[in-house]
C-alpha cells in the first residue's frame, strides 16, 4: 500500500556538497558509476556479514546489476545487499553525519587538493549521481523487512527530497538515474561496460548487465526472433587479494587500490602476501602516494585496513590491525582462522590477531626499507608521511630501531630543508673519534640552520642533524641512541666533541666577577651564567639541562594552555665578542643591567622563545645602540 510522499529539506551542508559535486567535479563525471558500485558492494558485504548471525537474511547470489534505457535516458544500479529502512535513508542520504564535512567544504573552497580526490574520503559518493542526473530515485528494502516496508527517495538535487513507503519485491537497493539531456550517452551498453572495466573490475561481487543480442537470419534469409537476453557478469568478480601475486600485473593492483580507497592517485607502493603455517591469512597492503585529508587533524578517524574472514567482510579494523603511526596504510587482511562472529571487543584480546598485527607491521616497515633504496621515490613518501612515521619511535618500542632507520633529517651538510639524510648516512660520515649523533631541534628550518649553537660545529666541520618539526623535540625526549651511538643535543648540557672537547679554560677572576654580575641581574631568568667555548660569532646563547624541554617547545606548550614547570636555562657568554668586551667596560649599574638583559633577550630570540614585552625590548635596544654610537 503506497503512502503519500512527504517532502523534506536537505541539511544545509548537503546543499553545499551537492552544489560542489555537481559543478566542481563535472570534468570527472564518469566517476558516478564507480561511487554507486562501491556503495552497492558495501551493501552486499553488510548483508553477508549480518547473515552470519541471522540465517534468515540469506547471502547467496549477492550481486550488482546495471541496467539502462536509452530511450528513457535512465541508468539503474541495483544490488541485493542489506538495503535501508526509512530512517536509514533519511540519515544516510538526507543528511551528512560526518564531522569532517565542513573541513571538506573548506578544502575544496581553498583548492588545497584535487576536488575529485576528496569525494570518497567524506562518504559523499552517492551525490556524484547528480553530476549526470537531474533526478535520482532510490528504491530500497531492508533485508528481513516485508515488501510493504520498502521506501522510495526522490530528489532533483537542488534543495529538497521526497520520501514515501512503497512495495518492493526484492531485498536491496536500486538507484535510478534520470540522465541530463547532455549526459544521455551514458545509457549505452559499451560505455557502461568500459566504465566497469576501468573502475570496478575487481569488486568482489559479480556486476551483471544484460548481454547484447543481435537479430539473426535463417538459411533462407528470414529474420529469426532475438532470444531473450540474459544477464552476464562483466567484471572479474573475484577477491583479488586471494590470487597469487604472479597472476597480477601492476595495473591490476593500481585498479584495485583506487576501487578500494576511492583515491584518484596511484598507490606509491604495495605488498601482497599469503601466510601459511600456524596461522593462515592473506594481506594486500598499500602505501598511498598522497596524504589523505585530515590525517594529522584526526588521527583516530581513519579507515585503514579492512578485515575479512574467509572472504566475508567483518569490519574496518584499523586500530586492531595497524598501529597509529602507520595509519596511512590501506588494504585488506583476510584470515582463515578467526571466527566469523568476531566483534571489535573480541579482536582487542585475540592472540591470533595480535600475531597478525605484528606480522603486518614488520611487512610495512620491511617494504619501506626496501623502497628507501630509491632516494627520489622515498623522498616523495617522506614528504607526505614522514612526520606520521616519526610517531613510531615513541609508540612502537619493539620496532624502534627499524623505524629510526627509516627516518630522514635535514643536516648542516645540505643546503635546504628538502635535502634529507638517514641516520646511517650520518654515521657513515662521522670523522675522527666522534661517537655521538649531534642534533638540534627548533621551530623552523631557518631557526635551526642559523642557530648560534652550531658555530663551534661549523668551525670544526662536524655535521649536525637539523630537526625543525614540532614533533622532533618530543621524539628525541624518548630516544637515547641508534646503532650504538648516543644522541646529543648541541643546545643542551655540556658538549664533548671527542678529540675536539670543549676547552675548559680557567676563567680569569675578573671575568668571573663580570659573569657573576650578569647572573645577579638575571637571577629570575637564568640558572647560571658561564663563559662559553661553543660560541664563535654570537655574543650569547641559552643552554638547557640535558633532560629539560627545549625553549621553543615550552613556548608551544604554553600557547596550547599547558602549564610548564620552571626550567630556567643557563646563559653562556662569548667573552671574545666585541659587544661583550664593550659591556665589560660599562660602569653604570643601570646600564649594565640593561645590557645584561639584552644578552638574555637576544639569546632567547635565537632559541625561538617569546619576548614578554617586544615593544620594550625594541625601545631598550635602540637606546643602547644610540649610546654606543655617541
Amino acid at each position: 500500500m503506497t503512502q503519500t510522499a512527504e517532502k523534506f529539506e536537505f541539511q544545509a551542508e548537503v546543499n553545499q556538497v551537492l552544489d560542489l559535486v555537481i559543478h566542481s567535479l563535472y570534468s570527472n563525471k564518469e566517476i558516478f558509476l564507480r561511487e554507486l558500485i562501491s556503495n552497492a558492494s558495501d551493501a552486499c558485504d553488510k548483508r553477508r556479514f549480518e547473515a552470519i548471525k541471522n540465517n534468515a537474511l540469506g547471502s547467496d547470489d549477492l550481486h550488482i546489476k546495471i541496467d539502462f534505457d536509452a530511450e528513457a535516458k535512465t541508468v539503474t544500479i541495483s544490488d541485493n545487499g542489506i538495503g535501508m529502512t526509512r530512517d536509514e535513508v533519511m540519515t544516510n542520504i538526507g543528511t551528512i553525519a560526518n564531522s569532517g564535512t565542513k573541513k571538506y567544504l573548506e578544502s575544496i573552497a581553498k583548492k588545497d587538493r584535487d576536488d575529485a580526490n576528496l569525494i570518497g574520503q567524506f562518504g559523499v559518493g552517492f551525490y556524484a549521481s547528480f553530476i549526470v542526473a537531474d533526478e535520482v530515485e532510490i528504491r530500497t528494502r531492508k533485508a528481513g523487512a516485508d515488501a510493504v516496508d520498502a521506501v522510495s527517495w526522490k530528489s532533483d538535487g537542488k534543495s529538497a527530497y521526497t520520501l514515501e513507503n512503497i512495495e518492493k519485491e526484492d531485498v536491496g537497493t536500486e538507484i535510478i538515474l534520470h540522465l541530463r539531456e547532455e549526459e544521455a550517452d551514458f545509457a549505452d551498453n559499451f560505455r557502461l561496460k568500459s566504465l566497469v572495466k576501468k573502475y570496478s573490475e575487481h569488486v568482489a561481487f559479480p556486476i551483471k548487465m544484460l548481454e547484447v543480442t543481435y537479430p539473426e537470419k535463417d538459411d533462407e534469409g528470414n529474420e529469426i526472433p532475438a532470444k531473450t537476453p540474459e544477464y552476464e557478469v562483466v567484471n572479474d568478480a573475484t577477491a583479488l587479494w586471494k590470487k597469487a601475486p604472479s597472476e597480477l600485473k601492476d595495473e591490476d593492483y593500481q585498479g584495485f587500490y583506487k576501487q578500494l580507497t576511492n583515491d584518484f592517485n596511484d598507490a606509491a607502493y604495495w605488498s601482497h602476501n599469503h601466510i601459511e603455517g600456524t596461522q593462515s591469512y592473506s594481506n594486500l597492503l598499500y602505501i598511498p602516494s598522497k596524504s589523505p585529508f585530515g590525517m594529522f587533524q584526526n588521527p583516530e578517524d581513519r579507515e585503514g585496513l579492512k578485515l575479512y574472514v574467509k572472504r566475508v567482510f567483518i569490519m574496518d579494523a584499523a586500530k586492531e590491525l595497524m598501529p597509529n603511526y602507520l595509519r596511512f596504510v590501506k588494504g585488506i587482511v583476510d584470515s582463515n582462522d578467526l571466527p566469523l562472529n568476531v566483534s571489535r571487543e573480541i579482536l582487542q584480546d585475540n592472540p591470533l590477531l595480535q600475531k597478525i598485527r605484528t606480522g603486518l607491521v614488520k611487512r610495512v616497515l620491511g617494504l619501506l626499507k626496501k623502497k628507501a633504496v630509491d632516494a627520489e621515490s622515498y623522498a616523495k613518501f617522506w614528504t607526505e608521511f614522514g612526520d606520521i612515521l616519526k610517531e613510531g619511535v615513541v609508540e612502537d618500542f619493539a620496532n624502534r630501531e627499524a623505524v629510526l632507520k627509516l627516518l630522514r633529517f635535514s643536516s648542516t651538510e645540505n643546503d635546504n630543508a628538502d635535502e634529507n639524510i638517514a641516520l646511517d648516512d650520518y654515521i657513515g660520515r662521522m670523522t675522527g673519534d666522534q661517537d655521538k649523533i649531534y642534533y638540534l631541534t627548533g621551530e623552523s628550518y631557518e631557526a635551526v640552520k642559523n642557530s648560534p649553537h652550531l658555530e663551534l660545529f661549523k668551525k670544526k666541520g662536524i655535521e649536525v642533524l637539523l630537526m625543525h618539526n614540532r614533533i622532533d623535540e618530543w621524539i628525541m625526549s624518548h630516544v637515547t641512541d641508534y646503532d650504538g651511538k648516543k644522541f646529543q643535543s648541541v643546545a643542551k648540557g655540556k658538549l664533548d666533541l671527542g678529540e675536539d672537547k670543549e676547552e675548559e679554560k680557567e676563567t680569569p677572576e675578573e671575568a668571573k666577577n663580570f659573569l657573576n654580575q650578569i647572573k645577579e641581574n638575571l637571577k629570575d631568568k637564568v640558572s647560571d651564567v658561564t663563559a662559553s667555548s661553543r660560541l664563535v660569532d654570537s655574543a650569547s646563547c641559552l643552554v638547557m639541562d640535558e633532560d629539560a624541554m627545549a625553549i621553543h617547545m615550552q613556548k608551544l606548550m604554553e600557547q596550547a594552555g599547558q602549564s610548564m614547570p620552571s626550567q630556567l636555562p643557563a646563559l653562556e657568554i662569548n667573552l671574545d665578542h666585541a659587544l661583550v668586551k664593550h659591556i665589560e667596560q660599562v660602569a653604570d649599574e643601570d646600564r649594565f643591567a640593561q645590557w645584561s638583559d639584552m644578552l638574555f633577550q637576544q639569546a632567547l630570540l635565537a632559541e625561538g622563545g617569546q619576548l614578554k614585552n617586544p615593544a620594550q625590548y625594541v625601545h631598550q635596544l635602540n637606546k643602547l645602540m644610540l649610546e654606543i654610537m655617541k
